[in-house]
């Protein structure tokens, strides 16, 4: 979820609370036109005709039949629709409120989803949000005519908020509900919410196997973050295994979201139990993240200690941790009843457990995170600038209009990917990037319903670069993240000053889907994709002339400048400058051996025009200049690093100076070419 929530003010005296208030429907109202209805379905309208005509809601988009349940005809079994009523005598979505206790995991292998919902459950202001106006949903034992069988619920999908409708009837055996159900018999939300999301998938197989971080960006439109703690070898080192313990517990407080699992390997198939009672390839939710500090009052004979201690739930709602701190352990008794309380322990076997942090990273072996990135400016907590574009791998004959290239070893077809352009305008800012697939669920039918590994790199590029790049010469390769096959893939990098091409790729070549990328930085970056290969032929170019070169600089160094303080350093910068065009660098302080990197690309209409660099001292009133270097930029020109005397102004005879300058510079009469 991508900013803060508000809730409604209690205080109806002042006018900060009635602000809040007017802040909040405005949101809500925002919130409802950038909606979209999944399969154009309006609720209002929906129930309006049921109400009128006496009838209770059947959905003809997901009817209660055989094509709901399954996408593979061989996994059909004998179930009976029933609707609430049916099942019970006083039916409601909610008894009293939502809890990550309500509900269990029922005959569908979708723990993850139950994982996420028991996250969910955690956050008010989420789960109203993905079921709208619940107050208004709920049964009314005084008005019963009012109920028409129709429930409303909402999912990030694929970057917008989607409404998807559902009626009531909910496939049982035995009178008993076989996929999600609450553990009080008369609350629905659980499954009714299941539901909605199976049919958003297609069916309800379709939720068979999958990966909590899913659901719950689903639910917010959180950023997801996967993690595997055996590579990170966090079970070992206890200085990585603090960090993490920080990070997560960071993101739990921010209203962030984590579930972990146990990898399936030889000899330890999916649900097998371990010997300490978890269960392998199984969903946790984690519902607490707590340093638990245990003093003399509390310890007779022990010394004051601080324990890293982490919550987790099993959606089955059974099946706990048998280990150190598990529920009936010896360890509790060091903790007084009031600091158990303090910590919600109870002594049943109801699925939650507390275990320690370092036993958590030894025995699980992957985590789910999804961070909660704060946009509003309404916050006392860091916010983020985002940007987000829709994008798709595209498969074409022609290299130049060929958008599937595949990762970076693919060296002949890595740049034939789409490509985005932004820029880093702080000296070094922390830039968040997440890329994500379509969910692929519905396809499960025709047998390509698995995720597709997909990635990405952020490449350093010229300064004034608005082309697509074409061959890797000058570019420095800054960042790759992950490559895998979840449905998203994230990674947060410190950057320099510059200007970047951010590169999503699926791992082969030729793989066409659709994906969604998302940037966030502290200052706006401008993200934009590039779609031109070269400047465009105009009238205005017929006139003025148009193009004959590219030319491609990078100032790497210099060395050996003039000092210019007392201190026998100087502040140095470069501009670079070609026909009318030119660039400057950032400026490198208190040194005389300055390392720039600095690239520019130039397209020139004279392909006798010289390139001419600079290098100048900032100071207060007027800079003062150093040296300079000029050089032919012609396609027949040598394209090997040099390395070059500074000179006076003037022409090639000029008087030398203090210095040399470090460069490359590549030229071509094929304006695609660079």
């Amino acid at each position: 979820m991508d900013g803060n929530h508000p809730e409604e003010g209690t205080d109806t005296s002042t006018k900060e609370a009635k602000g809040c208030r007017a802040h909040s429907r405005i949101s809500d109202r925002k919130m409802s036109s950038s909606v979209q209805l999944f399969r154009d379905q309006k609720y209002h309208e929906l129930k309006g005709q049921c109400l009128q005509q006496g009838q209770l809601f059947e959905d003809p988009e997901f009817p209660a039949s055989d094509e709901s349940l399954y996408y593979d005809s061989a996994a059909k079994g004998k179930v009976e629709w029933k609707r609430p009523k049916d099942l019970c005598e006083d039916p409601h979505l909610l008894v009293d409120g939502m809890s990550s206790h309500d509900f269990h995991q029922g005959k569908l292998g979708n723990c993850w989803f139950v994982a996420a919902c028991s996250c969910l459950a955690l956050r008010k202001s989420l789960w109203q949000q993905v079921i709208p106006d619940y107050k208004e949903q709920e049964w009314d034992p005084k008005s019963p005519r009012k109920y028409a069988g129709i429930f409303r619920f909402r999912f990030w999908h694929f970057g917008r908020w989607t409404e998807v409708v559902v009626d009531d009837l909910l496939p049982t055996e035995n009178g008993e509900l076989i996929y999600c159900h609450s553990n009080v018999r008369n609350e629905f939300w659980s499954a009714l919410l299941e539901k909605a999301y199976a049919k958003l998938a297609g069916s309800y197989q379709a939720l068979d196997g999958g990966c909590a971080a899913e659901a719950l960006v689903d639910f917010t439109g959180a950023v997801a973050d996967s993690i595997n703690l055996a590579e990170g070898k966090y079970g070992e080192v206890i200085s990585e295994q603090m960090k993490l313990f920080e990070d997560l517990m960071k993101v739990h407080k921010r209203g962030g979201f984590i579930s972990c699992s146990i990898s399936e390997s030889l000899g330890r198939p999916s649900e097998a139990e371990t010997e300490m009672g978890l269960i392998v390839g199984h969903a946790y939710s984690v519902t607490a993240i707590r340093k638990l500090r245990l003093g003399e009052s509390l310890l007779f004979s022990f010394q004051a200690q601080k324990l890293f201690m982490i919550r987790l739930r099993n959606p089955w709602g059974k099946k706990e941790w048998h280990g150190a701190w598990s529920d009936s352990s010896e360890e509790w008794k060091k903790v007084s009843d009031s600091e158990r309380k303090n910590l919600g322990l109870t002594v049943e076997n109801d699925g939650e457990f507390w275990m320690t942090f370092e036993d958590w990273c030894k025995n699980f072996t992957d985590v789910d995170i999804c961070r909660t990135v704060n946009t509003s400016f309404f916050s006392l907590h860091k916010t983020w600038e985002k940007e987000m574009m829709y994008g798709a791998w595209a498969k074409h004959p022609e290299p130049q209009l060929n958008r599937s290239g595949g990762c970076f070893d693919n060296r002949e077809t890595f740049l034939q990917n789409p490509q985005y352009l932004f820029d880093v305008k702080k000296a070094e800012d922390k830039v968040l990037v997440s890329l994500q697939q379509e969910d692929r669920r519905k396809y499960k039918k025709e047998g390509k319903g698995d995720n597709i590994t997909i990635g990405f790199e952020i490449l350093k590029v010229e300064d004034n670069r608005r082309y697509r790049l074409h061959k890797l010469t000058v570019q420095e390769r800054v960042a790759t993240s992950p490559y895998s096959n979840t449905r998203s893939v994230f990674l947060r990098r410190s950057l320099q000053q510059g200007r970047y091409i951010l590169i999503p790729t699926t791992y082969i070549p030729g793989v066409p889907t659709k994906f969604i990328l998302r940037l966030y930085t502290d200052v706006p970056s401008k993200l934009r994709e590039l779609k031109a290969d070269k400047p465009k032929m105009t009238c205005w170019s017929l006139l003025c002339g148009y193009p004959r070169t590219v030319t491609q600089i990078k100032v790497h160094s210099a060395e050996g400048l003039q000092k210019q303080d007392r201190s026998g350093g100087a502040d140095p910068y470069v501009l670079i400058k070609c026909e009318n065009q030119s660039r400057r660098s950032p400026v490198q302080h208190d040194t005389t051996s300055p390392v720039f990197n600095t690239q520019v690309i130039f397209y020139m209409k004279d392909m006798d025009s010289p390139v001419t660099i600079q290098v100048w001292h900032s100071k207060l009133l007027s800079d003062q200049f150093l040296g300079q270097a000029v050089l032919a930029a012609s396609p027949g020109e040598p394209r090997e690093r040099q390395r070059l005397r500074l000179r006076g102004r003037g022409g090639g005879e000029a008087a030398e100076v203090p210095g040399h300058i470090s460069v490359t510079v590549l030229c071509s009469d094929d304006l695609a070419e660079l």
